[in-house]
């Protein structure tokens, strides 16, 4: 039994070795890949690294929802276009932040408590949001003791949560400042040497003669030169850096149109066209276009006609009241419009107000329950009680309205029509000036007052039912059976090639190319945003034709033409860049054959049957129009040891080969060679180019860290 039990035993401890062994392999595997761990489940929650520092995948999510967040505050429409282009900002910004930070880092750039009390947070140019909530309402000045009261109060008996989201505000604004301070550094410390410039200065007074015989390399037929993928892929692996690649894929493809037919389109009208007496005999409009589904909510007030952009709106102005007009196309919709009533109005309104809410919208837009309606109409209804006896408007605004965009400047609104919910709307463009009143809209319970109005137009009180112009199901399973039939008889580069030949391109269907298609992308060239088409490209093999995909409106069938891995361009992406330059390095070597021992420019005429030329007044800094841009002729030309002589070396210039003799160079006076103007000007032109490209989303210095750095992107994984 003992030794059952010693086998037993020493079974035991090697299983244990290998189990150990097995798990430290996947740990490191793990570890090299950015995927968590066994234990958790090998779900990935890294979506990148930068230099080896980890893009966490719930910190990204939330980086994506601002973004997309932003891109739909400034009019970008919701959908999956701007959620991808929000997923593009949103890894450049993370990418961005590490990079920039680990250079801040390395420089040793910090923010001093003193700094940040004194200059950023307490200071005399505080951040925006802190200047609005502690402004004093008697000075109007921002209040810095008040604000650091409060602040400091916050983080030392704040919940955990608060003093969590403080602490983490005034570190975004620490960053923002070393940031600042970087940018500073780089911008201020551009240095244009004196020495440099007197050189180019000398170098630019010079005048050059030559007079040279050139043979253009267009005068050897390409056939008579062959460039093999030998020496491509030499030429490429001697200039690597030239030719790094990332990871992209390249489709050709062909798309079947399921977008509404002219009988779609006909159908759509007729049917709002039956609507129409429904809604001219319409008493209660609301009630009858929440009944027909109306795709907008009715705006129920009056806006100016100037302010209305449809098309056909002179016609809606010009009818009765009470009746309606159309169909007529807007973008992808037609629509009918009822004109509901007409006045005069106000051209803009100056308006403060009190807001008591019933409601509030969180970060993510969804709208939360604040108090009952019967309370806020209580408050609204003391505080124009309290306002009636004397009190302050904008103290009471500063301390009780939840309104974020005004309460902070006494509630004021100046605008146009058509901007504020209709209610509002309707108070402010229709009551006199010196109108006071509670007015109840989707928000809560508003004490508005008039302040004044200017101008007068008519506006215009107008209800819209639309109907989107969509494609019936008959014309969607038309192009769906079309991409499908073609799908399965082009299994291949040859087959889908040839039956888009015959079958296809008669019919004036045009067939697609894109190029440079990234594993994260969300878009192909020439076609609407599509993740999951993206995504199958990826999945798919070299010459492997996709399964149909619906694309936007289309029904799409693609070719993988190219896979491309990371690292150095093959040879049939390098071909069309290093072939012409190894073919006329070729063509080069058979003129100098031709050309032989270099005596006289005559001579070599002679031989090439071509004509000695001149070419006066070259300068350093630029091409002439009898050489054209040939920077190595400029070089001999202005190299001390050719003057007076024929150049003894064939050139190999971009065009053609030259021979060279260099008659005379001269020098001349320049306009502009004071130095210490000439450097002043460079340098601020310098740091102005730097602050323009910066404005224009541009920045070279984070695109040389970026090119310097290791950067793993796993994005494809996860989204």
């Amino acid at each position: 039994m003992s030794i059952i039990q010693r086998i037993r035993e020493k079974g035991a401890l090697i299983s244990a070795i290998v189990i150990a062994l097995a798990l430290l392999g996947f740990i490191a595997m793990d570890a090299f890949t950015g995927r968590s761990n066994i234990f958790g489940g090998g779900i990935s929650t890294t979506v990148g690294r930068v230099n080896g520092k980890r893009i966490d995948i719930d910190e990204f999510r939330n980086s994506i929802d601002l973004q997309a967040q932003n891109l739909e505050s400034q009019g970008y429409p919701s959908g999956e276009g701007t959620r991808n282009q929000a997923l593009e900002q949103a890894w450049n910004q993370q990418v961005g932040k590490i990079l920039i930070t680990d250079e801040i880092d390395k420089l040793g750039i910090r923010v001093s408590e003193k700094e940040l009390s004194n200059s950023i947070l307490f200071g005399n140019n505080p951040p925006e949001d802190l200047r609005r909530q502690f402004t004093n309402e008697q000075t109007g000045q921002y209040d810095p003791q008040l604000a650091a009261t409060q602040i400091n109060a916050t983080l030392k008996s704040g919940s955990p949560e608060v003093k969590a989201n403080l602490s983490a505000y005034i570190n975004q604004q620490k960053f923002i400042r070393q940031v600042d301070k970087y940018n500073s550094m780089l911008i201020n410390t551009t240095n244009m040497p004196k020495w440099m410039l007197e050189k180019q200065n000398a170098d630019n007074s010079q005048l050059a003669r030559i007079s040279f015989v050139r043979k253009p390399y267009t005068d050897i037929s390409d056939s008579a030169v062959k460039v093999t993928d030998k020496e491509i892929e030499d030429y490429i692996s001697e200039h690597k850096d030239e030719f790094k690649q990332e990871e992209s894929r390249s489709i050709s493809y062909v798309s079947f149109p399921a977008s509404p037919s002219a009988a779609d389109s006909a159908a759509v009208r007729e049917r709002l066209l039956a609507l129409k007496q429904k809604m001219q005999d319409a008493t209660d409009i609301q009630a009858f276009l929440a009944a027909e589904g109306a795709q907008t909510n009715f705006y129920n007030s009056y806006i100016s006609g100037e302010t209305i952009q449809i098309p056909g709106k002179d016609s809606i102005f010009n009818i009765p009241v009470g009746t309606v007009y159309g169909p007529y196309i807007d973008a992808n919709t037609y629509n009918i419009a009822k004109l509901i009533d007409v006045r005069q109005i106000p051209d803009s309104v100056k308006v403060r107000h009190i807001l008591i809410a019933t409601t509030s919208r969180d970060q993510s837009g969804q709208t939360q329950v604040v108090r009952d309606t019967a309370t806020a109409k209580a408050i609204a209804d003391s505080v124009q009680r309290i306002i009636a006896a004397g009190q302050n408007f904008d103290s009471v605004a500063a301390k009780v309205s939840e309104d974020p965009g005004s309460k902070d400047k006494g509630g004021v609104y100046e605008t146009g029509s058509g901007q504020m919910v209709p209610e509002f709307n309707d108070f402010m463009f229709t009551k006199p000036v010196g109108s006071k009143a509670v007015v109840k809209t989707d928000f809560g319970y508003h004490y508005m007052e008039v302040l004044s109005q200017k101008g007068s137009k008519k506006g215009y009180k107008i209800a819209y039912l639309s109907r989107p112009i969509t494609a019936s199901s008959e014309t969607d399973r038309n192009a769906r059976n079309a991409a499908s039939d073609f799908a399965a008889r082009s299994r291949d580069e040859k087959s889908f090639n040839a039956n888009y030949e015959k079958e296809l391109k008669p019919k004036g269907i045009n067939k697609g190319y894109a190029i440079d298609i990234k594993p994260a992308g969300g878009t192909v060239m020439g076609l609407a945003p599509s993740r999951a088409f993206v995504k199958n490209i990826y999945e798919a093999d070299m010459g492997e034709v996709l399964e149909p995909e619906r694309v936007g409106s289309d029904y799409v069938v693609a070719l993988v033409t190219a896979v491309y891995e990371e690292g150095t361009q093959p040879v049939t992406k390098a071909r069309p860049v290093v072939e012409p330059l190894l073919r006329n390095k070729k063509k080069a070597e058979l003129i100098k054959k031709e050309i032989g021992t270099i005596t006289t420019l005559e001579a070599v005429a002679s031989k090439l049957g071509k004509q000695v030329e001149t070419a006066d007044s070259l300068r350093m800094t630029g091409s002439q129009s009898a050489i054209g841009f040939e920077p190595k002729v400029l070089g001999a030309a202005f190299n001390p040891s050719n003057r007076g002589k024929v150049v003894t070396e064939v050139i190999e210039g971009s065009q053609g080969v030259y021979v060279v003799k260099v008659e005379n160079v001269t020098a001349t006076a320049l306009a502009d060679a004071n130095v210490a103007e000439q450097k002043k000007m460079r340098e601020a032109q310098t740091k102005m180019r730097y602050q323009q490209m910066a404005m224009q989303g541009m920045d070279p210095v984070l695109d040389a860290l970026k090119k310097a750095a290791k950067i793993k992107d796993n994005r494809s994984e996860h989204f």
